[in-house]
C-alpha cells in the first residue's frame, strides 16, 4: 500500500498546533483484512480517507481501543446502561430513510460550531461511506422511536466505531456512552477482540468520554500500552 504525507494545516482540536496526516493513497486496494492491519498500526478512517497524524512537534494523538473481554464497566457505567434499560437495539448493514433525519438534528443542536455543521445529505454519505463496503449501523431504539446510531465498521478482528449520534432531546440518557456500551457487547458477541473509538486527546476535553473505559489500550510511539484504570 502507498501513502502520502500532508502539508501541515491547523489542528481542530489543539488550536495551537498545527496538524499533519499520513494518508492512504490506494483506497481502491482496501478490504477488511488490511483495513485491520491499519487500525493495528494507529490509523482510523472518515469516509473513504483512511490516515493517522503525523505531526513533528506534537504527539497528543492516541489511538483507543477497547480490548472487549476484559471490559469491566463503571459505576458510573453500569447506573447509564440500567437507567437505559428500556432503550433496545438492532442491527442494519444499510443506510436507513430515517437515519439521516436524526444525524441533522443532531449536527444542528449540538456541533454548529464544528467542521461538519451545515449537515447535508451529500456529506453524510460521503462521511459514512467505507472503501470496501457498507458500514454496521447500531440502531438504539426507545418504544417506535429511533433515538440514536451508531455507525461502527467491521473487520476480521474489530469493530471500529465511526461515529454515533443521537437525538440532542435526548442528551440525560447518556446515549453517546450507551452507544458505546452496546457496541462491546456486540462486539462480544460476535468474537472480536477489540472495539476501537479513535484517536484520544487528553487536552481535549471533548474526547476524554473514550478513557473512562477500562481497560483500554493507546497507541503511543508504535506500541499498545494497556491501561487498566484511572488511577
Amino acid at each position: 500500500m502507498k501513502f502520502a504525507l500532508t502539508h501541515p494545516f491547523s489542528c481542530n482540536y489543539l488550536p495551537e498546533q498545527d496538524e499533519q496526516l499520513i494518508v492512504l493513497s490506494e483506497q481502491h486496494a482496501l478490504n477488511p483484512l488490511n483495513y485491520d492491519a491499519l487500525l493495528n498500526a494507529g490509523f482510523r478512517r472518515s469516509g473513504e480517507h483512511v490516515y493517522r497524524p503525523h505531526c513533528p512537534q506534537c504527539s497528543a494523538c492516541q489511538s483507543l481501543r477497547i480490548p472487549v473481554a476484559s471490559f469491566q464497566p463503571s459505576r458510573g457505567q453500569k447506573r447509564i446502561a440500567k437507567t437505559a434499560h428500556g432503550i433496545t437495539h438492532s442491527l442494519s448493514y444499510q443506510d436507513q430513510p430515517n437515519y439521516y433525519p436524526l444525524y441533522e438534528r443532531y449536527i444542528e443542536a449540538r456541533h454548529a460550531d464544528g467542521s461538519m455543521y451545515p449537515p447535508s445529505k451529500e456529506q453524510y454519505q460521503q462521511f459514512i461511506q467505507a472503501p470496501w463496503g457498507s458500514p454496521l449501523f447500531v440502531e438504539l431504539w426507545q418504544a417506535q422511536q429511533l433515538v440514536a446510531v451508531a455507525i461502527t465498521d467491521q473487520t476480521q478482528y474489530a469493530l471500529s466505531a465511526l461515529y454515533t449520534y443521537f437525538a440532542p432531546e435526548l442528551a440525560h440518557l447518556s446515549l453517546g456512552t450507551l452507544a458505546i456500551l452496546r457496541q462491546i457487547e456486540i462486539a462480544q458477541a460476535l468474537g472480536k477482540q477489540h472495539l476501537y473509538l479513535g484517536y484520544q486527546i487528553d487536552a481535549c476535553s471533548k474526547m476524554n468520554y473514550k478513557a473512562k473505559f477500562f481497560p483500554h489500550e493507546k497507541f503511543i510511539q508504535g506500541n499498545w500500552y494497556r491501561i487498566d484504570s484511572g488511577r
